[in-house]
């Protein structure tokens, strides 16, 4: 039997002194180099098939693409940063997952940062990732310090400001109003027939937008006293759980309370059922954001939807139209709205 050369019992042990190319994959997969450059950075031009043979080749030989490389010969990345408040709530997961599934989708990697809720957090951020060069950003919200909007404009790099819509964008807005959310709350629930609102927040500028605008339509009903407890990040149950125990000891208990998250009124649910109140027979609770778990909490929990997974989408559809050339510049926001959901708990 012919001896064999080093090249090619590294391609069949899939280890060597030097590291494999796409040129080896190529000759493994029986394709050519440019065929499998697109299937890894270009899928849509190459048939679903031909792309998952060569994945499987990749995987089967242990080929790392060279993204550097990549990126220099073709001044690209491939990389997007998602800036978002915080992992650790859920309340930002539907919207982040489809974002990534769609920019995975066409060939994107994402890249996620916290900022912790603060502004001089995601400054920092944002100054390391830039130096990266990434193809395009996603924010959290329209709040970013006067370096922060300086740095992005300077770097001409598309930039999508979620879960959130102002008169002043960076460069492109996919989200919705939280002034309306609150115009629309206090509209619904005052027409049911609720007279003692209440809000239990963490500190967050978004929410506090939310609550002051809840605020200011229930004075147009003739309600002045709206208890508000403001608590501090982040959210969990045991805020919740606090944010009812104050509300309870105020000389008039609420009727409704509206929580700046799901997370924070399910803290109020857990702390309402140890108290021996009944929802919502003694008080009626609302979440917002609509997580996973909000239908099946006991009661079902009523909130408020932000149609993350399509907000999510749409983010990743308006990066990509800048990215191909394709986007209608003179469009800069887009409003995926919201939807108030009644359930067992109000």
């Amino acid at each position: 039997m012919a001896k064999k050369s080093k090249r090619e019992i590294a391609l069949t042990t899939g280890s060597s002194n030097s590291p494999l190319t796409v040129a080896d994959v190529a000759v493994k997969a029986g394709v050519s180099p440019i065929t499998v450059s697109r299937a890894l950075n270009r899928p849509e031009l190459v048939s679903d098939a031909t792309r998952q043979h060569v994945l499987e080749v990749v995987r089967e030989m242990g080929y790392v693409p060279n993204l550097l490389a990549g990126s220099l010969a073709s001044s690209k990345s491939r990389l997007v940063a998602i800036l978002l408040p915080t992992i650790a709530n859920s309340i930002f997961a539907g919207a982040v997952q489809a974002i990534m599934d769609r920019l995975t989708e066409a060939g994107y990697q994402s890249l996620l940062g916290p900022t912790g809720y603060s502004p001089e957090k995601e400054e920092a951020l944002l100054e390391a990732i830039l130096g990266r060069r990434p193809d395009g950003i996603v924010l959290t919200g329209t709040l970013h310090t006067e370096a922060s909007r300086s740095r992005l404009a300077s770097a001409g790099i598309p930039v999508v400001e979620a879960w959130d819509l102002s008169e002043t964008a960076l460069d492109m807005q996919v989200g919705f109003s939280h002034e309306k959310v609150g115009e629309v709350v206090a509209d619904h629930f005052f027409a049911k027939g609720y007279r003692r609102f209440s809000v239990v927040s963490v500190d967050d500028p978004r929410a506090i937008r939310r609550c002051d605008s809840l605020i200011a339509r229930l004075k147009t009903y003739g309600l002045d006293q709206v208890p508000v407890e403001i608590l501090p990040l982040p959210a969990t149950w045991e805020v919740g759980r606090e944010g009812l125990k104050r509300l309870q000891q105020r000389e008039t208990p609420p009727e409704l309370i509206f929580c700046s998250s799901d997370t924070l009124a399910f803290g109020v649910l857990a702390e309402a059922a140890l108290q021996g109140l009944r929802v919502p027979q003694d008080i009626a609770v609302l979440g917002f954001g609509d997580i996973t778990n909000a239908k099946f909490a006991h009661p079902a929990l009523s909130t408020v939807s932000v149609n993350a997974a399509s907000m999510g989408r749409e983010i990743a559809e308006a990066l990509l139209k800048r990215f191909s050339g394709t986007a209608d510049l003179s469009v800069s926001q887009m409003d995926t709205g919201f939807e108030l959901i009644e359930r067992a708990s109000t």
